[in-house]
């Protein structure tokens, strides 16, 4: 199987239980640059400590060598070549994680949500899409470019987390189709560049939610997340980690969800 190039690789530890990481993805092959190793022994310890101690955000670049320019495509071959790219890659993703933890362990792709095989551990993936994807603005589509696209790629031991990346924002059409009357009502009322980053945070957040919960898209898009909008806005471009209550009859048992936003990798993380 041909290996796809990842670069800029970033790896978070959210808590002691939960890693992700994000990339590029492209399909050729270069050589891999690597930088110092992270510690890893919170992963491996039991999980014994407070919240407030656990939470890190340590993360580490790793950089590889960029390869060079690729052919050009027309629009529907460039999707369908990035989409076999986004899919190869998170999992070649997947196992530079769990390399780096010395988990060894395969992908079950049998049934929702994905989870290893050995150790049960939950497994999520994202990417942000072909460029010319409906959902967004097109301020960063091409034509016939083939760009490289974003990964990313979350694991938790202790239930199913959802992570999502974007790159762009998403066109206020959809936001004004999808989102609830209270969401709505509340992001009319910021600025334009406000309204907009705070409507791409929260589909990041439903999206990881529809993976959580497996919510169909027009479900999981249309739930009232709307109580979160002065936390995201107070967010202010800086790493935030906040709880939201997850109120379904398979989850009301559990403790509430906490959502970590990366806004360096522009990722989203519910965990």
């Amino acid at each position: 199987m041909p290996t796809s190039n990842l670069t800029r690789i970033q790896y978070t530890q959210l808590d002691t239980t939960t890693w992700c990481v994000t990339a590029q993805v492209s399909e050729s092959v270069s050589h891999l640059v690597t930088g110092s190793l992270w510690n890893k022994s919170l992963w491996l310890s039991s999980c014994n400590t407070s919240c407030k101690d656990i939470i890190k955000f340590n993360s580490l670049n790793w950089y590889y060598q960029v390869a060079t320019a690729a052919p050009r495509h027309s629009v529907p071959a460039l999707a369908r070549k990035q989409r076999q790219q986004q899919r190869q890659g998170v999992r070649q993703l997947l196992q530079e994680l769990l390399k780096k933890l010395s988990v060894n362990d395969t992908l079950d792709e049998s049934g929702f949500p994905y989870r290893l095989v050995n150790s049960q551990y939950y497994v999520c993936f994202s990417h942000t899409g072909a460029n010319h994807s409906k959902h967004t603005t097109k301020s960063n589509q091409t034509t016939g470019q083939n760009l490289p696209s974003k990964i990313a790629v979350v694991i938790s031991r202790q239930r199913p987390a959802g992570i999502d990346i974007e790159s762009n924002n998403i066109a206020w059409h959809v936001v004004r189709r999808f989102y609830s009357a209270n969401e709505i009502a509340l992001l009319e009322q910021l600025s334009t560049e406000q309204r907009d980053n705070t409507a791409k945070l929260l589909w990041q957040i439903k999206e990881s939610f529809i993976k959580i919960n497996q919510y169909t898209l027009a479900q999981g898009l249309g739930m009232d997340y709307s109580t979160l909008i002065p936390s995201l806005i107070e967010d202010d471009k800086k790493s935030l980690s906040f709880s939201i209550s997850n109120e379904t009859k398979k989850t009301r048992h559990r403790s509430a969800y906490r959502v970590a936003t990366l806004h360096a990798q522009e990722t989203i993380v519910v965990f």
